[in-house]
């Protein structure tokens, strides 16, 4: 019975497009996350003296809110994922479930 369901969820169309869709949605979120922290990683690296620069008379770099922004830009994609989670993802799932248990 529950192979049975399982098979038929897998066949439904709404499933095979939220299916794809969170998936491609999801990759391209996680390429966006490893260009920003690989890309800061990489000026770590290889360019010290850019984040050396210091930021006005104090005694902060450009490195601080360059990493600053690392973390910020994952909490906004994870909010971007999220919200978009809640709403379409959501409704196609919504939709396998009453196009299955009919």
């Amino acid at each position: 019975m529950e192979e049975d369901f399982a098979k038929r969820i897998a066949a439904h169309p709404k499933y095979q497009e939220l299916k794809s869709k969170r998936t491609s949605f999801g990759w391209w979120l996680t390429l966006a996350g490893m260009v920003a922290y690989y890309g800061f990683i990489l000026l770590v690296a290889f360019n010290k003296p850019l984040l050396a620069q210091k930021i006005g008379p104090g005694v902060t770099t450009l490195g601080m809110p360059l990493g600053v922004s690392v973390i910020v830009f994952t909490i906004i994609i994870t909010w971007i994922y999220v919200r978009r989670a809640n709403s379409e993802f959501d409704s196609l799932t919504e939709q396998v479930v009453k196009g299955v248990v009919k």
